[in-house]
């Protein structure tokens, strides 16, 4: 695990970090309802659940603006919360239901939102590293100061797809910010079983890609990597790569029997819980107190059950509708 010295609050002072706590307890609770519905039928397909990584999502997305582009994994409703997709069209999604963010053809691990540059999860592993260069190309060639946000996994790091894109980026320049959460298990793989060479930061330096650990239980610290990464990134300095070394708390998706792990080892990861390990700092510091906390959770719960309410509410797209946006005929019309 990394223990990087922590830094003082953002300067934005109470009401940022009350924001960020905000965040990390959305994307929580709304995961804990959604594995709460997968085990009850009312959401199919796979489930991939973020819970333990939330400080990585919610620091990074403080470093961008709205015109700069998300590129997220299949693990992606932290991502797309903490961006500012909507809880309803997220869970409406998750439904199937055509109210979804992605008209309910996606589910889970497709989630896309044109409006909040949140070019989506990928259920193919590395499969949003190229979409990321094409974004980026597209931005210099334009001549646009945007930045570029790729979310991928440790296992993408196997995938040729990486070594293409972290080359091309290099060559060309990219305004392109490499985040590896690395979660230390590719599904079932532990990664020092499937990388000869574990430090992937090494790994992005041989290509000429600044690079440098985060300690990915701690927000602020996620979040004041991030804004020096995308401030060179911006800058015109080419790409940066960030691995936020982190711990996802569940299976890998709801289907897993998590046999791989040492139970121990969970519980010792769980003891720096993101959120947990937050709130002492900010009840510490003056910054929060009980009745903040339980402002934030009752919103949180009452977001929740409304995104419940509004995709079970929801319709089904309509049999004759299959083929729209398939065949370019009928994306027209």
């Amino acid at each position: 695990m990394v223990h990087q010295p922590q830094p003082d609050l953002h300067p934005a002072g109470g009401e940022h970090a009350l924001k960020v706590l905000r965040q990390m307890i959305r994307i929580r609770r709304f995961e804990e309802k959604c594995a709460e519905l997968y085990s009850a039928s009312k959401i199919r397909g796979f489930l991939h659940l973020y819970i333990g990584e939330e400080a990585v999502a919610v620091g990074a997305m403080q470093a961008l603006g709205p015109d700069d582009a998300v590129v997220a994994t299949y693990r992606e409703h932290g991502h797309a919360l903490a961006r500012g997709v909507s809880a309803n069209s997220i869970m409406a999604e998750m439904y199937g239901k055509q109210e979804g963010c992605s008209r309910g053809r996606g589910g889970s691990m497709h989630l896309f939102d044109a409006a909040h540059r949140f070019y989506g999860g990928n259920a193919i592993v590395g499969g949003g590293l190229p979409i990321a260069v094409g974004l980026a190309l597209a931005d210099k060639l334009s001549g646009r100061a945007r930045v570029t946000a790729c979310f991928f996994g440790e296992g993408a790091i196997a995938e040729g797809e990486f070594h293409e894109c972290m080359n091309l980026s290099a060559l060309w320049k990219l305004p392109l910010l490499f985040c590896c959460e690395n979660n230390l298990y590719a599904m079932g793989t532990a990664l020092k079983r499937s990388e000869s060479e574990p430090d992937l930061c090494l790994k992005a330096t041989s290509y000429e890609v600044p690079a440098w650990p985060v300690d990915g239980m701690d927000v602020v610290a996620c979040e004041d990597a991030a804004r020096r990464a995308a401030l060179a990134v911006r800058g015109g300095e080419g790409p940066c790569f960030l691995e936020f070394r982190t711990y996802r708390f569940r299976a890998h998706s709801m289907f897993d029997p998590q046999l791989y792990r040492d139970k121990q080892e969970v519980e010792e990861w769980k003891r720096r819980d993101p959120i947990d390990l937050f709130c002492q700092r900010l009840k510490t510091q003056g910054v929060i107190g009980d009745a903040d906390l339980k402002a934030i959770e009752d919103d949180t719960a009452a977001e929740v059950a409304k995104a419940i309410e509004f995709s079970e509410g929801g319709t089904w797209e309509p049999a004759q509708e299959l083929t729209r946006f398939v065949y370019s005929e009928r994306a027209r019309s």
